[in-house]
């Protein structure tokens, strides 16, 4: 299969990218880059770069592996991991998102009996996925991290659009030109063949997997993470929105390997899972998504981009509210 285009569109505190194949000779050196077109599904939002091409604390530098050894100094991780939810948390209030109100209905609900049905206890753990991160110790297999995610998600958004008048306009931006851009570019290069199984790999509770399915309500869409607790939410959630029903199948599992049959779905989406990776389970994920597709299927990836203004100040922001 070969990548023969990619879509890119630049807003306030995101990339989106859609990689398209053709044919089966893997990963031929022919690509392209077009500017993604907007219209009739999002909004035009301002972009600006910030200073930095990255924070010289990422990657394999001294500076890193510096901080690194700070952060597993557990006195200090705690200061960071209340400073970086404090941020999102102090976002929500201001925007009228009911964080507390949100998390607390998870918790005291029935959503536990959905991750006896959903787990797969055979699941194997990757070791990076067993660190902490987002502020959890657990990272993301705890319940809390499950109750709290769609808030989070909802803050995030709104510092990504800080000068949207409310979420919904802010998610037409983020999600609305995300959609539109997958849409455009599968009519483009897939000659209009429909969309009928989707993937949703990294779907978490749930939320872009929902965005997919309105986008595309008459397709079969499958929704797979590594965290039994996201999945529950995700699927209480379904069921309590379509009256005991779920629209989305579930599914707990690594998207480095699927286990699911290849060429067997027209769109495989990854949204915001790759910043929260190491290089290696990216590679694999994507050869993961190619062996999925099917001939003329799209692959599409929209993840923060580490060259957003926004998105290093707000970065800045959490190290410091310590």
């Amino acid at each position: 299969m070969a990548l023969s285009s990619i879509s890119k569109l630049n807003w306030a505190a995101a990339t989106n990218k859609s990689i398209h194949h053709h044919s089966d000779s893997y990963f031929k050196k022919r690509i392209r880059i077009a500017a993604a077109q907007s219209s009739g599904g999002g909004m035009a939002a301002e972009y600006e770069e910030g200073q930095l091409e990255r924070p010289k604390w990422t990657g394999e530098t001294p500076l890193s592996r510096l901080v690194g050894a700070l952060i597993s100094f557990k006195p200090l991780y705690s200061l960071l991991k209340l400073g970086a939810r404090q941020v999102l948390i102090s976002t929500a209030e201001k925007t009228s998102i009911p964080w507390r109100d949100m998390t607390n209905e998870i918790l005291d609900s029935d959503v536990y009996k959905e991750k006896d049905a959903i787990e797969d206890s055979s699941i194997v753990y990757p070791d990076y996925y067993l660190n902490p991160f987002h502020a959890y110790d657990e990272g993301n297999l705890s319940w809390l991290a499950a109750a709290e995610a769609e808030a989070a998600t909802m803050s995030m958004v709104r510092r990504a659009i800080p000068n949207a008048s409310s979420l919904d306009e802010a998610n037409q931006i983020v999600r609305g030109n995300w959609l539109q851009a997958i849409e455009t570019h599968h009519n483009q290069y897939s000659g209009y063949s429909s969309i009928q199984d989707i993937l949703d790999i990294g779907c978490s509770v749930g939320v872009s997997t929902r965005f997919i399915l309105d986008k595309f309500p008459s397709a079969k869409v499958t929704g797979l993470d590594l965290s039994p607790y996201f999945l529950a939410v995700a699927q209480y959630n379904d069921k309590r929105r379509n009256q005991g029903k779920e629209k989305v199948k579930w599914i707990h599992g690594n998207g480095e390997n699927t286990g699911l049959p290849s060429k067997s779905f027209d769109l495989v989406s990854i949204a915001y899972v790759f910043h929260e990776c190491p290089e290696r389970a990216i590679k694999n994920m994507a050869k993961e998504a190619f062996r999925l597709l099917r001939p003329g299927g799209t692959f599409a990836v929209t993840d923060n981009s580490p060259k957003s203004k926004i998105l290093q100040v707000t970065i800045v922001l959490t190290l410091s509210c310590f």
